[in-house]
């Protein structure tokens, strides 16, 4: 199975209490409600575009397979946030500008999209009147009209709700639709609006604060698409499957420094832990076996613990030929100069889960 993550070529947050305000070059993106020194109800939204180019190179590695696309952010502060409430990300129906800007600037900078405009002061203004058929906007009650445009479609809609105050608020929208119509020329990509429910904003129902990561941040949290899709098979061949935890799996060709734009096939050995006693002529691996069919691969951030890619019991498969169990990491989507783990999952036919935490570590470089 393949994982392979895309980041932002471009991403701006926009307020509706500050509608010339650009914010292309902030660290932080925010998604909140608040009210002003003058006691009206605000909002801020969130624009974030990926690479056409990139995209389509994801899709010709899918190629024929089923696939899926998340919209992922990372929470860097919250405050205030409901017991419950739904994020919205859409797909934009008008192009606009990042430009230079940050919420602190003073004078402001304007010379590139905020709530009013979609790049320069004065210039490209969001619609906010006889919407393209099938698409629409909408406006802050104050009078300053913007706030971005997009498609009506269900199609292009991704919710995520959120119930509970101890849950992560970190993003996992499932864009599969949108990027699929970006690549067919469906529609144009122009990315995403990421807002808050038309039930919460512009009311006095709530008042909090969601902001994440942006792809400006010096963390290793950006803004990424992941695409994910099946590029393994399963075929033991001659090779017998393990049925007890008294197995053990060795990664037996990482290289332990990979470029940032490499593709690592890893393979995996595997032998019962105690074996029989065999006369051999030569030295390796002996009694080769293989994991099942349900085994898992995850990539760990080794300073910081944090998972980078998770287990998938769709998506990141362990595959297995002739020769041994595999399967492939695309180093892109990986933050570079840092040192990851590799991580193994098998659930046996039992129904016992056994984790391979063997200190398989390599390092990312540019």
């Amino acid at each position: 199975m393949a994982v392979y993550k895309i980041f932002p070529e471009k991403s701006a947050t926009i307020y509706s209490f500050y509608p010339t305000l650009n914010t292309g070059l902030d660290e932080i993106l925010e998604i909140s409600t608040f009210e002003s020194i003058n006691s009206t109800n605000e909002v801020s939204r969130t624009l974030l575009k990926f690479p056409s180019s990139d995209i389509s190179l994801a899709m010709a590695l899918v190629s024929s397979s089923a696939f899926a696309a998340s919209l992922k952010l990372f929470v860097a502060n919250t405050s205030q946030i409901p017991t419950s409430f739904t994020l919205e990300a859409r797909a934009l129906s008008q192009d606009w500008n990042q430009g230079t800007g940050r919420l602190g600037n003073v004078p402001i900078t304007t010379d590139g999209a905020s709530w009013k405009f979609r790049s320069e002061l004065d210039i490209n203004l969001w619609q906010t009147s006889s919407f393209t058929t099938g698409t629409t906007g909408s406006y802050s009650a104050t009078g300053n009209a913007g706030g971005g445009n997009w498609y009506t479609s269900s199609t292009y809609l991704a919710t995520q709700s959120f119930s509970s105050e101890i849950d992560s608020k970190d993003t996992d929208f499932t864009v599969t639709n949108a990027v699929t119509a970006w690549y067919s020329s469906s529609i144009p990509n122009y990315g995403f609006i990421l807002k808050n429910s038309s039930s919460i904003e512009f009311t006095s129902a709530s008042k909090f604060e969601l902001k994440y990561f942006s792809d400006h941040t010096h963390t290793i949290y950006p803004p990424c698409l992941e695409i994910k899709w099946n590029d393994t098979t399963y075929t033991t061949g001659s090779l017998s499957v393990v049925t007890s935890s008294y197995f053990t799996a060795v990664i037996n060709n990482n290289k332990a420094q990979y470029q940032q734009d490499s593709v690592q096939k890893f393979r995996v050995a595997v032998r019962d832990l105690y074996q029989s006693t065999t006369f051999r002529t030569s030295l390796g691996f002996g009694n080769q076996k293989c994991l099942p069919s349900s085994s898992y691969w995850s990539i760990k951030d080794l300073d910081t613990e944090e998972i980078v890619v998770d287990y998938d019991n769709s998506y990141t498969k362990i595959g297995c030929d002739s020769t041994s169990n595999y399967f492939t990491v695309y180093m892109n989507g990986l933050e570079p100069e840092r040192y990851y783990k590799v991580l193994l999952k098998t659930i046996l036919s039992n129904g016992e889960t056994i984790i391979t935490d063997k200190d398989y570590i390599f390092k990312v470089i540019r």
